[in-house]
């Protein structure tokens, strides 16, 4: 798998590098399994991120990462509309566990955005996430705003991660960095 990703991010440099002054970002599908999809997306400053989304119409539950940036999860909708901008306190319960409080999400045009802490709560609930079959997101009066399905967020996890670590790998040229 990580030599895929591997190449993936190879295709990607090319493709940014080729467009030179583009302006909407470059993917590259890496791996898809059941409801989920894992990307390569490179931006026109030259950098990358890797992406796991699950999405159900127009609405989406995403899981951004890459080696330098906190973790951020992203739930979008066609159907939002925070062109304010703005931040929100909101929940996460997967499956029947308890509900995580994410506090001053950033809202964001059709999304709601989120940068994980890093840390063990954080892993705990990635771990959460990867074991689960429904992610529900509610306001922060505990009412339901959306569900997910976590079906293949397993193994579509795991290609995350070995997306991040190829990107890592890739590095800036300097090996004492």
């Amino acid at each position: 798998m990580a030599r895929g990703v591997f190449a993936g991010a190879v295709l990607v440099a090319g493709l940014v590098a080729a467009q030179g002054g583009m302006a909407d970002p470059v993917s590259e599908r890496l791996f898809t399994h059941k409801h989920w999809m894992v990307e390569i997306v490179g931006f026109d400053d030259g950098s990358f991120s890797c992406v796991a989304q699950v999405s159900d119409g127009d609405d989406t539950f995403s899981v951004w990462a890459d080696p330098w940036n906190p973790v951020k999860l992203q739930f979008y909708s066609t159907s939002w509309d925070f062109s304010d901008g703005g931040s929100a306190d909101l929940g996460v319960q997967v499956d029947r566990r308890s509900p995580w409080s994410l506090s001053d999400a950033e809202l964001y045009q059709n999304s709601v955005l989120f940068n994980l802490p890093e840390g063990d709560a954080s892993t705990r609930f990635l771990m959460e996430v990867v074991g689960g079959s429904t992610l529900h997101l509610s306001n922060d009066s505990g009412s339901k705003v959306q569900s997910y399905s976590l079906a293949g967020s397993s193994a579509s996890i795991r290609a995350l991660t070995e997306c991040v670590d190829a990107l890592a790998d890739e590095g800036d040229g300097n090996p004492f960095n």
